[in-house]
């Protein structure tokens, strides 16, 4: 073999992969079996980062590519980089998973999903304008539990108001409320965009994920202006048993 044949072969050797073609995966404790090029596919994807060049996983005591990652959904991030299939379920799963191994146009596509779609574009850019609306979230649950002592439910006031007009009106109904040592959360103003009643279906939504039973009614007060405001007074009820 001339000299030029030889630096080709040479230069192949160099770049074989220091892979077998075929990859025993062991996600979270699932077995997968699956190729070096179905893994490398998309070569931003951590997958690739992984199974391109020196090994860089562990392996577990049969030999395989340990990752320790929830493995339930990972065969569908596995079947879409084999096929392009997208799944039919779990879509919020198989989207966290996606994110989590960088298979971008995975990612993108389950987004444009109408069940993504509304989630991401819709009530999540309406909730970026809600002023603390995770912190609010948060403190609910927590006054929610400082209450459960001894108790079968437990009551939290919720104030919904969407302009800075609602605001001004019902600002002494919000000091009553609170001077009566009622646990008052407020939501708001945002000014434009859905309703209050949509806010309030958020807030359901997003403590409910939580694992939570509540309900919302609208408020009674003791006092006749408070009897007239549902649009603005709610309470919501944690059921723990």
């Amino acid at each position: 073999m001339n000299q030029v044949g030889h630096k080709v072969v040479e230069e192949n050797w160099g770049r074989a992969s220091p892979h077998p073609s075929v990859i025993d995966l062991n996600v979270g404790g699932q077995s997968f079996c699956t190729s070096v090029e179905t893994l490398t596919k998309y070569p931003e994807s951590k997958l690739a980062e992984w199974f391109n060049g020196p090994p860089k996983l562990p392996r577990d005591a049969r030999g395989h590519y340990f990752l320790d990652r929830d493995g339930q959904h990972f065969g569908a991030v596995l079947e879409f980089l084999r096929s392009g299939r997208l799944p039919v379920r779990d879509i919020p799963q198989v989207h966290k998973e996606s994110v989590y191994y960088n298979v971008q146009l995975l990612t993108k596509r389950l987004e444009e999903t109408p069940e993504l779609f509304g989630e991401l574009v819709g009530r999540q850019k309406f909730l970026a304008r809600v002023p603390h609306y995770k912190e609010n979230i948060e403190v609910l649950i927590r006054i929610a539990r400082s209450e459960a002592v001894a108790s079968r439910r437990s009551t939290v006031v919720i104030c919904v108001l969407r302009t800075e007009e609602d605001l001004a009106s019902f600002d002494d109904a919000l000091r009553m409320l609170r001077a009566n040592k009622d646990s008052v959360v407020t939501f708001g103003p945002w000014n434009t965009g859905p309703s209050g009643a949509d806010l309030l279906e958020c807030v359901k939504k997003d403590i409910r994920s939580q694992g939570y039973t509540v309900d919302v009614q609208p408020h009674v007060g003791e006092r006749k202006f408070l009897g007239r405001s549902n649009n603005f007074f709610h309470t919501m009820t944690f059921t723990w048993w």
